[in-house]
């Protein structure tokens, strides 16, 4: 794997002028010709990139899945995230690369500012690209609009121009937040219906003593399954219903264990184990935390 340690160096790769600032850039997407590397084929970069694009024809792979940017979407990309083109994509490329823009930004320019711990919550940087945020032609005249004033602003650098950029950064991301939480609702038919799977998905989970083998569900597990990234579903999940996914993983616990208190004979470590806790202790601790009773006294209550 190629790894991309700097904005310069993804310049010179993409056949660009070097930047004005070596550690943020505002790229327009057409001007990209990517240089026909095999470090393409698998590469990660060691800064954060946001990319508002459309019309674009290359398909790029992220994780496992492939995406393409025909319609104006926005994708968030952490640094050290793997990601792979191939060369007959490259050259697509460099025939039509779309419209769009890409802000880039190295860790270091975030030094010592509050948003160097405040850019790990948004959790959009963790999601798969086909988990692309899509504007309306409002949001992206107004995201737009953020990425040319980061673009005018470095072209005369001084002791203001890092405090004004990530001012305008911390903008675009609050903005993102935004957009994000509209789109989840605006989808919630589709969201409900992921809902229901996934209600599905443990019900089978826990119905199948697939618990006995492998143990409690986890959010990796489900997201796999519905083919979603852990931290969108949580998210939409968080959205719909103002609990996370392993909060639904528990509440489903929870609601199994009592089903088991109330119907069956078996000891309280028996369910445990069947439940998947390697330790009846962890399975109490929660039990009590969730119900304000212990599973013993729980299936008391029924005598």
């Amino acid at each position: 794997m190629h790894i991309i340690n700097s904005i310069s160096e993804f310049h010179r790769q993409l056949s660009l002028p070097a930047p004005l600032h070596p550690l943020v850039s505002v790229i327009d997407v057409s001007g990209i010709k990517p240089e026909e590397s095999k470090i393409w084929e698998q590469f990660c970069v060691n800064f954060y990139s946001i990319s508002l694009k459309k019309d674009v024809t290359a398909k790029v792979k992220y994780g496992q899945q492939y995406y393409d940017f025909d319609k104006g979407t926005m994708n968030f990309i952490a640094p050290k995230q793997i990601q792979s083109l191939t060369i007959s994509e490259i050259r697509k490329m460099n025939i039509e690369c779309g419209k769009g823009y890409m802000l880039m930004f190295h860790p270091d320019f975030l030094y010592t500012h509050p948003l160097a711990a405040k850019i790990k919550n948004y959790n959009f940087f963790s999601y798969a690209l086909n988990e692309a945020l899509h504007l309306s032609e409002q949001e992206e005249k107004d995201i737009v609009e953020i990425f040319l004033k980061i673009e005018k602003e470095y072209q005369h650098i001084d002791k203001h121009t890092q405090d004004i950029i990530l001012s305008q950064i911390d903008m675009l991301l609050q903005y993102s937040n935004r957009f994000y939480e509209r789109q989840f609702f605006t989808r919630k038919a589709v969201n409900n219906e992921l809902l229901t799977q996934m209600e599905h998905l443990l019900d089978a989970y826990f119905d199948q003593e697939e618990t006995l083998n492998k143990g409690l569900p986890t959010v990796e597990h489900l997201a796999e399954s519905l083919n979603l990234s852990p931290r969108y579903l949580s998210d939409l999940l968080r959205s719909i219903t103002g609990k996370n996914t392993q909060q639904h993983i528990h509440d489903k616990l929870i609601e199994k264990a009592k089903e088991k208190l109330a119907a069956t004979t078996l000891s309280v470590s028996e369910i445990a184990y069947q439940l998947g806790f390697e330790h009846p202790q962890s399975f109490n601790k929660l039990f009590k935390k969730k119900t304000d009773v212990s599973p013993l006294a729980f299936r008391q209550s029924f005598n």
